[in-house]
This record gives structure tokens, sequence and C-alpha cells, in this order.
């Protein structure tokens, strides 16, 4: 059996553009990417937390340091600079891979600083 589990993602990234004329995708920071382990073109999920939107694109490099997001082409309508977002890549595992994966979990600040990494999510409890 294939399970799909959350490979790595990018939380609460700031956008810093919105390209409506720009070739759709999303444009990341070469460091976020290499730290989060998110590969040019590979398939995103984003989450957008102001608005609600949900929507999937694929990732390309921004200049690296540059602490860019930018979201484009239609892609565009769903985020506007400012908004915070979670970028999320998956990946699909057999069962024994699943027993040892840990994801890899960045989390930025507004100006798309990394605060913090981690492997794993709290339980959440009431």
């Amino acid at each position: 059996m294939q399970l799909t589990l959350l490979k790595c993602k990018l939380h609460r990234a700031c956008v810093t553009h919105s390209e409506l004329d720009y070739e759709g995708s999303c444009a990341i920071d070469k460091d976020l990417l290499d730290l989060a382990g998110i590969h040019p073109y590979e398939q995103i999920q984003i989450y957008n937390v102001a608005n609600g939107e949900r929507f999937t694109t694929y990732a390309i490099e921004a200049a690296r340091g540059s602490r860019i997001i930018s979201v484009n082409g239609a892609a565009a309508h769903k985020a506007s600079p400012g908004d915070r977002i979670i970028i999320c890549a998956y990946a699909t595992l057999d069962q024994q891979e699943v027993a040892s994966f840990k994801p890899t979990l960045v989390y930025c600040d507004e100006h798309n600083f990394v605060t913090g990494t981690s492997d794993q999510i709290a339980t959440q409890v009431a």
C-alpha cells in the first residue's frame, strides 16, 4: 500500500509579490527551497491563512537570500502581498518507509526569515 504524507512545509510564509502576468507558479527564495527540501518545478499546495484559499501550483526559484514568495499567473488571484500562507509538498511512501519518515517543517516570520525548524507537529489537545 502507498500512503501520501506531508514531505515538507514552509509555515506562515508571507507573500511578497503577486504577479498576474508572470508565467504561472510560485517563486520561492532558493534558501527556503533548499531548507524545506522543495525542488524547482515540484508540485506544491498553498493554503492562504488570510482568505482560506487552497490551490495547487509548482515551485520555481527566486533569488537566493531575497526572501521572495511570489504567487504568479492565475494563482495571483488567490493571494496578495502580505498574506500569510502555508506551502506544502507531499510524498508517496510505502508502508515500510512510513515508520521512519519525518517531515521537514520550516517556520517563517512576516519577513520570511526562518524562526525555527522541526520534524514533528505537537499533539493537539483541547
